[in-house]
């Protein structure tokens, strides 16, 4: 009882973003780092970790992701959303990608880690909210070292961001000729193959650092894991429910402003010191 009342106002920020996290990564298929990380770096630097805060809220989420995303994928699978193919293909090299960067964020700064989510967020929430759902760069989905160079990206960038293959999996989708809904289902998967490595290599990367909030297994936080995963992994099926009665033009919006909003906010805090 005594840790409830002393840790209120923590568990109910974790309560609620974990609703709202499991809310997105169904519907957009996000795996909910976009809201995970900008909570959990604001709230862990208000209680006074605000020197580890970038990275533990981005490996936590990296932890939450896996469960979110397995049961996303699957509720979008259901939907016959989800090109199987693609995931077998392109996670390998997202995985090792998501390895990668993690090792990249061990070196990095608070203020470096941060800006880059800001501003790589912004980058593609311009994209989905003033690009065309008819725009296509490529004829489909990148085969050889093109596939390779690009799946290492995407694992690397989203592994250090803290978020799913919502992100980067559902851009390249929508440019490669695939339809929004089927982009949104599997990157979904794609989810997953960032999120376990990733959240393995920042256990290790965080390991006997100093400055970490109690609870902490390495980068990754066992109470605000243990908090958003049960809520995601609740919340998750209605997302990807209400996911195929929206038409795809408002997806793509609300997706663009959710990434937005997130970018603003992140850049801001890096921008006030």
């Amino acid at each position: 009882m005594d840790f409830l009342a002393e840790n209120w106002t923590l568990i109910a920020a974790l309560a609620a973003a974990g609703l709202v996290a499991g809310l997105t990564a169904g519907l957009f298929g996000i795996g909910g780092g976009a809201v995970i990380v900008p909570v959990l770096f604001i709230v862990l630097g208000e209680l006074g970790y605000g020197e580890r805060a970038i990275h533990v809220a981005t490996a936590t989420s990296l932890a939450t992701i896996i469960a979110t995303s397995f049961r996303s994928v699957m509720a979008h699978h259901k939907a016959g959303a989800v090109d199987w193919q693609v995931l077998r293909a392109w996670a390998p090299w997202i995985m090792l990608g998501a390895v990668a960067g993690r090792g990249l964020a061990a070196v990095m700064s608070r203020e470096g880690m941060t800006l880059v989510f800001g501003l790589v967020a912004l980058v593609i929430a311009l994209q989905f909210f003033f690009g065309r759902p008819d725009w296509r760069l490529f004829k489909d989905m990148a085969t050889g070292p093109a596939r390779w160079g690009l799946g290492g990206a995407m694992g690397a960038l989203s592994s250090l961001m803290g978020i799913g293959g919502g992100t980067f999996g559902v851009t390249l989708m929508t440019v490669s000729g695939r339809p929004i809904h089927q982009a949104v289902g599997t990157a979904a998967g794609m989810g997953v193959a960032i999120g376990l490595p990733g959240a393995l290599a920042a256990i290790a990367e965080g390991w006997g650092r100093d400055g970490l909030p109690p609870g902490s297994l390495g980068h990754v936080n066992l109470y605000a894991f243990a908090m958003i995963s049960v809520l995601t992994v609740l919340m998750a099926p209605a997302g990807a429910r209400l996911a195929h009665r929206l038409d795809a033009a408002v997806l793509r919006r609300a997706f663009g402003v959710l990434l937005a909003l997130v970018a603003a906010r992140m850049i801001q805090s890096v921008i006030a010191g």
